[in-house]
């Protein structure tokens, strides 16, 4: 079995506004084997698109390399956007040493309901993936229920998008203080609405999904030249 470590720590600064949430990078980022134009940073994989989606709406001109330049211009335009990174998958185990996210068992979780309420500014979290088993919005349910919060409908066109009120977490909390105390206690809790919006995945392998979506089929027969990269541009450039 291949012990699955994220190789990452979130990267999340006070002023945060929104945190992309995703699962793990590919083992070789955890073993330090990067190729070539590979940059050992959040969502560097030379097989993962984020970036270059992000390049081309932004015209950031990255570098795609191992150097510290490119991570270096990736964290200035996180910054600089007041946008974060935190996967959700702490460690798993693989029996195959792949990328696949079916392929994680005995997953832990990183507690990203505890990283909302230390970053009060976050309101949005833009999942690289649905609800599809093992992909982030599916690990992200399976985490705050152990809040008992639940996500509500807002959008169910591609790319889905929820909320949930974080201060309910609180409240729940302070409630049970409450009933395990001899003094009522006074909380006054305000309502913290969190959107989640879950983007079609930057990896390639997502490009057969894409094909199915309608909007993607109605764009592609208008434009013969219009791509799945291009699709996805579209789609980020509306949340990034």
């Amino acid at each position: 079995m291949f012990f699955h470590k994220h190789p990452y720590a979130p990267f999340i600064h006070d002023d945060t506004e929104k945190l992309i949430v995703g699962t793990l990078p590919p083992p070789r980022f955890s073993t330090g084997d990067l190729l070539e134009k590979d940059v050992d940073f959040c969502y560097g994989s030379y097989y993962n698109s984020l970036w270059l989606f992000l390049d081309e709406i932004y015209d950031l001109k990255l570098r795609y390399d191992n150097s510290q330049e490119a991570i270096d211009q990736r964290k200035d335009f996180l910054i600089q956007h007041k946008i974060g990174v935190c996967d959700i998958v702490d460690s798993c185990k693989r029996e195959k040493i792949d990328a696949s996210d079916l392929g994680m068992q005995n997953i832990q979780l990183r507690d990203v309901i505890g990283y909302l309420q230390k970053f009060p500014n976050i309101h949005t979290l833009l999942f690289t993936g649905g609800n599809s088993k093992n992909g982030p919005e599916y690990f992200f349910r399976k985490h705050i229920k152990q809040y008992k919060l639940q996500l509500e409908v807002v959008s169910n066109e591609v790319p889905r998008i929820h909320k949930f009120d974080l201060s309910l977490a609180q409240k729940r909390r302070h409630a049970e203080q409450e009933s395990s105390s001899k003094h009522s206690l006074s909380h006054r809790v305000q309502s913290r609405w969190i959107k989640t919006v879950s983007l079609t995945s930057s990896s390639g392998a997502a490009n057969r999904a894409i094909g199915s979506i309608s909007l993607y089929k109605k764009l592609k027969k208008q434009n013969p030249k219009f791509t799945t990269f291009d699709f996805r541009v579209m789609q980020y450039k509306e949340f990034f």
